[in-house]
């Protein structure tokens, strides 16, 4: 693709000498020379050739000198479009202003061609470089859109209203947040109805971050919702859902999770926790346990595993609190994590909460703690409280 160049000077004899010059490479088509004989002529050339990357600019002429068509191009705010400025050796004062105001170059008359061939060529190496960095910033701008687009369908996937259908409905309260640390995340929530007295519930956090761990997340959470629908143990989802995983699993992806079975009629959970955080029950009393389960491997890293799953009863009043790592994880300024402690000591304060009070609570004493530091983990809780 040829450099077109536009030469802008009252003398037409300079014409020639830059034909004749460049001729090789107007020849092999590496230049292409366009004419103008003053400001107002360049601008109507520069309409009918956006495309011109170099102005080669005497600045006393008629009509439109070459100071005030710096001035209009520097209007277009065109970075890739490059000013070099001409004129004589004693005009040194409107050469000093053509600098200030954005030239790129300058030239002396008479015009030492050889030297401003080398000037051409170094405008063309930053001409190169802005249109490269101008095309990275495209791309940018085009990842940063499909990042938004994919964070708006993580979102939109995962459950919003916490309203259970069915007779047992108000038998819970739920409620859940996800906060991202990047563009998308790799936690996950989900609950959903198994049959009319039983629905499934999920808390899992998947390693890495980012796009790869955003699409594991999306295809655990089918995998976990496809078997748990069919009313069978939790432990035996697991392990079937692990052995898809492994089949589908990239660079040692994996997923830490929490899933149960919630009887709607008794307050009895099925559970089995798959190398996730314990959860916390904060009991109607005030009172909070660390909920203690088997120890099973994290899904995704080995087919054929056995899981072993665990059985607790939440008595009216009593809350089930899952979240993952990013909750106890966070750090402050200092390097300070939130910790265990942390959540417990909150947790201590919501005797009688609802489960969206508890939500908020937690994430806004985590964020209170953190300060200004920056969000290093997604932060995602999903709270289950029996009310009836």
């Amino acid at each position: 693709m040829s450099v077109k160049i536009l030469s802008v000077d009252d003398e037409v004899d300079l014409e020639l000498l830059l034909t004749q010059h460049f001729r090789r490479k107007i020849r092999s088509g590496e230049y292409e020379f366009f004419f103008a004989h003053n400001g107002l002529e360049a601008l109507q050339e520069i309409l009918k050739h956006p495309d011109v990357s170099i102005i080669l600019s005497d600045i006393n002429m008629p009509e439109m000198d070459g100071l005030t068509l710096l001035a209009r191009i520097n209007e277009m705010r065109n970075p890739a479009l490059k000013c070099i400025m001409v004129s004589a050796y004693g005009d040194m004062d409107n050469i000093r202003q053509a600098m200030n105001g954005g030239a790129f170059d300058f030239a002396t008359k008479p015009i030492d061609l050889d030297d401003l061939d080398k000037t051409i060529e170094k405008a063309i190496e930053q001409i190169n470089f802005v249109r490269s960095s101008q095309a990275e910033h495209s791309q940018l701008v085009d990842i940063q859109n499909d990042l938004n687009v994919a964070r708006e369908i993580q979102q939109a996937i995962l459950p919003h209203c916490f309203k259970l259908k069915g007779s047992y409905g108000d038998n819970v309260d739920i409620h859940a947040s996800m906060m991202a640390a990047k563009d998308v995340g790799g936690d996950m929530y989900d609950f959903f109805p198994i049959d009319d007295t039983h629905f499934g519930f999920t808390m899992a956090d998947v390693s890495g971050k980012g796009v790869p761990a955003a699409i594991f997340m999306a295809v655990s959470r089918t995998m976990i919702k496809a078997n748990g629908v069919r009313g069978i143990k939790s432990y035996e989802c697991m392990s079937q859902v692990n052995d898809l995983l492994c089949e589908e699993s990239l660079n040692s992806m994996f997923v830490t999770t929490f899933y149960g079975v919630f009887d709607l009629e008794t307050g009895d959970i099925e559970y089995t926790n798959a190398g996730h955080n314990p959860p916390y029950i904060l009991r109607a009393d005030g009172s909070v346990e660390m909920l203690k389960s088997h120890t099973n491997i994290v899904l995704g890293v080995m087919e054929g595993m056995v899981f072993q799953g665990d059985t607790l009863k939440l008595e009216p009043g009593d809350t089930l609190v899952t979240y993952t790592d990013g909750v106890t994880e966070a750090e402050n300024s200092s390097h300070g994590q939130f910790g265990e402690s942390g959540l417990e000591d909150t947790l201590k304060t919501l005797k009688g909460a609802t489960a969206q009070q508890i939500v908020e609570t937690v994430n806004a004493k985590v964020k209170e703690f953190a300060g200004g530091a920056d969000q290093s983990d997604d932060i995602t809780q999903l709270v289950i409280r029996r009310v009836k």
